[in-house]
């Protein structure tokens, strides 16, 4: 038996079209997330520039915060756009080449940020921001559905959760890039703005070399021929490239005649709604889990610990690493634990440390080694969202859903996702001003109750089909074992289900 790391290490053209999909892809979501910390005050100086230089007009505080607001939240505006568009375009065009012409957005963006100072404008940054979130929009649907649809039954999990870890290591970079021994100084903040389009660039003149998914070729084209083509290239001979196409072809031939589903019809079509609400409850968690409130408190426990102002910005590189190290094990555990497992035990996980950190920052005054019990805690915290939700939510549509309902599925989930960190970026502060760290215990609520969701209706979804997937949820809480079910039922299924 092959362990699914070895079988992943023996598969290099599969390693190389991880690497490059996510360079270009999800990582400049987590990058863009994380940039604006380190250059707010250089921007916000040049926002002051432009309009007293251009109107002669010196900004209110209260002004300057308004379009301060503006330039961060118009990126998850133009991911909003772009997650509403990537359904269409990623069935329309393929996912290989969604992602090529999707780099222009970000290179644009870059050219864009790389001129705003030279230019003194505050706009051509707004302008930039919209770009790179639409193109973060686009590239968290198409990254995940294409590294998904070109990797084996056995590294479906490893390879999904790769696109979390190109998120983590995204939101790293922001913040190793922005310290001022790097680029987060008056002169170079433009370069740490426009790095992005460097790694767009990277993506662009690379992935044309590397194969369109098989799935999609098999099962959107029905291309056979260009289907085993590419399965040959991105996997290694000991793969069961017969059982994995026998599959695909079962598939194909349960959506014969059927067209690619609109978002409408997924929310119509009743045979699917265990797996809608699936990913309303784990997308939404997503963001309302506390993530951004442990990361806002931690320059406050970090404070109390005796750690120094000025090397806060360095502490926080350790959460950021710890982010990126604990979404790398998850890769490794993945296949070996379970899907399921993993959300349950990361929510669970996180709502028992969510009300420990409301205590011991509570008793943080009282007592002189509490902060250090809340340092443990926010490592520990980020330790079980990296491992559980963070790596497994993003690639649940791709493994919930047959072909003619994924592109929809990916829109809503990617539409949740950019809607929750729109409104925690508006509410969040009002959040924290009025409750403090009792704010934590709203998010204890989402984790502990989202935790309950999951084991009582998500089924395993490590080493199974979509179709026995898709029949496993549809006999929840009716079955001792839906997916032994759902495979002695197989042809059953593919009578009485819609597709």
């Amino acid at each position: 038996m092959t362990f699914p790391l070895a079988l992943l290490l023996d598969c290099p053209l599969l390693i190389v079209t991880v690497f490059i999909a996510g360079i270009g892809g999800s990582f400049h979501y987590g990058f863009h997330i994380s940039v604006l910390n380190s250059p707010s005050n250089y921007i916000q100086e040049l926002v002051n520039q432009t309009c007293e230089q251009r109107y002669g007009l010196v900004l209110e505080p209260w002004q300057l915060s308004l379009i301060w607001s503006f330039i961060v939240s118009i990126f998850c505006i133009g991911g909003l756009i772009g997650s509403l568009s990537a359904g269409h375009l990623v069935g329309a065009y393929g996912r290989k080449r969604c992602l090529i012409f999707n780099n222009a957005a970000s290179i644009t963006g870059a050219l864009l940020m790389l001129l705003s100072k030279p230019a003194m404008s505050f706009e051509m940054i707004m302008i930039a921001r919209l770009l790179c979130g639409f193109n973060a929009g686009i590239s968290l649907t198409a990254h995940t559905m294409y590294v998904l649809e070109c990797s084996p039954k056995k590294l479906r999990g490893m390879v999904g959760v790769s696109v979390a870890t190109f998120v983590s290591m995204g939101k790293f970079f922001g913040q190793l890039l922005g310290i001022s021994e790097l680029l987060g100084t008056p002169d170079r903040w433009p370069w740490l703005l426009g790095f992005s389009g460097f790694t767009g660039l990277l993506q662009l003149v690379t992935l044309p070399f590397l194969p369109e998914s098989p799935r999609f070729l098999l099962l959107d084209r029905a291309d056979r021929l260009g289907c085993q083509a590419a399965a040959r290239r991105l996997w290694s001979s000991k793969v069961d490239h017969a059982s994995e196409m026998e599959e695909m072809q079962a598939e194909h031939a349960a959506l014969r005649g059927v067209r690619i589903h609109s978002v409408k019809e997924l929310f119509l079509e009743r045979s699917v709604r265990w797996q809608l609400t699936a990913i309303f409850v784990t997308f939404t968690t997503l963001q309302l889990c506390g993530i951004n409130a442990v990361y806002l408190y931690s320059f406050e426990v970090f404070t109390a610990a005796g750690i120094p102002s000025h090397q806060l910005r360095y502490a926080a590189l350790g959460t950021g690493l710890c982010e990126v190290s604990t979404s790398v094990a998850c890769v490794l555990v993945i296949e070996s634990t379970g899907r399921r497992n993993l959300l349950f035990r990361g929510y669970m996980g996180m709502a028992a440390t969510l009300a420990l950190l409301t205590l011991t920052l509570y008793l943080q005054g009282h007592i002189f080694w509490m902060p250090y019990c809340s340092m443990v805690l926010i490592f520990l915290y980020i330790f079980l969202f990296s491992t559980g939700p963070a790596g497994v939510t993003v690639s649940l549509p791709g493994e919930f859903f047959t072909q003619s309902f994924k592109s929809p599925a990916f829109t809503v989930g990617t539409t949740i996702n950019w809607a929750g960190l729109f409104i925690i970026g508006m509410v969040f502060p009002l959040i924290v001003t009025n409750l403090e760290y009792f704010c934590f215990l709203i998010f204890f609520v989402f984790c502990f109750f989202s935790g309950l969701f999951v084991w009582y209706r998500v089924p395993e979804t490590k080493n199974h089909t979509v179709l026995e997937i898709t029949a496993a949820f549809n006999q929840m809480g009716r079955k001792q074992d839906p997916i032994k079910e759902a495979k002695l039922d197989g042809v059953q299924y593919n009578k009485t289900t819609k597709l």
